[in-house]
């Protein structure tokens, strides 16, 4: 139906099905959205977003509600300026082309509307999505995504200037296939539960929508793998729950703080008290030295940082309380983070400099800083155990 392959038709089971694939900043998808879902006038729209993506671009005060104490507390720091660095990076790109990222997806509801089709929100939702991403990836490929998701933002875009024909380029077949290659080769763990889950929810929700004639708005990338799943039963229970921790991390976690208690004990028994008071040198000071150093290159009140100092020794063998909830309540409290500063959360987001100005993006840079300089700390301080044994 379209030489680019991100228009099709399938039928499914008296279904007359079209997914149109978009680019998420691309003016020509906002207008062939528009004029499919015109033309088609379906009994059903399904829309590549959940309830919360969906509030959050229609909604002018969506972060108005914003509570960062719930967030320190609940652990979602990093969750958090994760997905904001990655919005960060596609409004970045809408302000070169002149599109709001996610139009397209506005407009899909907008002609919907129109044509008096129902609207589904055909996504899983973006913190299951987040979390199971998460899950699946290993401490190093962790590191790496990290480094990639914030050096976007950090960089200043030199060399990276996209043109509406590079955009519409990224919706041909032959392009989205290689990039989906180098993208499986480079993080196969983040690709399942980042494309390939989703692509199996986004067409079980399609095809189970009301309706004989059907339009699917997804971006480009999920259209071949939807595809595939058109003829498969997918249990949606089964890829939205958030699964457990492995058990061998578990116990990690456990047995590195037992270990540091054993040699401890042992140095004692051994050498005496004098052994033991090195130990614990050697413990508390990279561990506090660490935490405090991150957390004054965050911008941290002197407060913050004495509570980092004190809580990275403590917290590092406990790992039911992460470093960065004392800390980043602290910071918080010291702070005191405004409905203003929740409300230009995206343009302050969209620098280095407007990171440090926000005082709810300064809060939760604090509390992450934290935790890796927590991290740290904790490697040098067994390091240094070890050679005192």
């Amino acid at each position: 139906m379209d030489t680019a392959g991100n228009v099709v038709e399938l039928e499914y089971q008296g279904k007359i099905i079209t997914i149109v694939g978009t680019a998420h900043v691309s003016e020509d998808s906002v207008a062939e959205v528009q004029a499919i879902i015109r033309e088609k006038s379906p009994e059903t729209v399904c829309i590549e977003l959940c309830e919360a993506r969906y509030k959050a671009l229609t909604s002018e005060s969506a972060w108005q509600n914003l509570d960062v104490f719930k967030v320190i507390k609940e652990g979602k720091s990093l969750f958090l300026l994760g997905s904001l660095a990655v919005g960060s990076y596609q409004r970045r790109l809408g302000d070169q082309l002149g599109v709001k990222p996610g139009a397209e997806l506005l407009a899909a509801a907008e002609a919907a509307k129109e044509v008096g089709a129902e609207i589904v929100l055909a996504d899983r939702d973006i913190n299951v999505t987040l979390k199971r991403t998460w899950r699946n990836v290993s401490f190093g490929k962790k590191l790496s995504l990290l480094s990639l998701v914030f050096g976007s933002v950090f960089s200043k875009g030199e060399g990276e200037e996209f043109t509406k024909e590079d955009i519409e380029k990224l919706k041909e077949s032959s392009n989205l296939s290689k990039m989906m290659k180098e993208f499986s080769e480079a993080f196969p763990e983040v690709k399942k539960p980042l494309i390939d889950e989703r692509d199996q929810f986004l067409m079980q929700k399609t095809k189970t929508a009301p309706g004989k004639t059907i339009v699917s708005v997804v971006g480009a990338a999920h259209v071949p793998g939807m595809q595939t799943y058109i003829d498969q039963e997918i249990d949606l229970d089964a890829i939205n729950v958030i699964p457990d921790p492995s058990v061998a991390w578990k116990l990690v976690k456990w047995i590195i703080p037992a270990l540091i208690f054993a040699a401890f004990f042992w140095g004692y028994h051994k050498h005496g008290q004098q052994s033991l008071e090195q130990m614990l040198r050697a413990w508390v000071l990279p561990n506090a030295v660490m935490a405090a150093l991150l957390t004054l290159i965050g911008g941290a009140k002197i407060p913050t940082i004495i509570v980092a100092a004190i809580a990275s020794p403590i917290t590092s063998l406990n790992p039911l309380l992460p470093v960065g909830i004392p800390v980043g309540l602290t910071e918080a409290y010291f702070r005191k983070p405004t409905v203003s500063d929740c409300e230009s959360i995206n343009e302050d987001f969209q620098s280095l400099r407007g990171i440090y100005r926000n005082k709810v993006t300064r809060v939760l840079l604090v509390a992450v800083l934290s935790i890796v300089g927590s991290a740290l700390g904790a490697w040098i301080g067994i390091g240094w155990i070890t050679t005192l044994l």
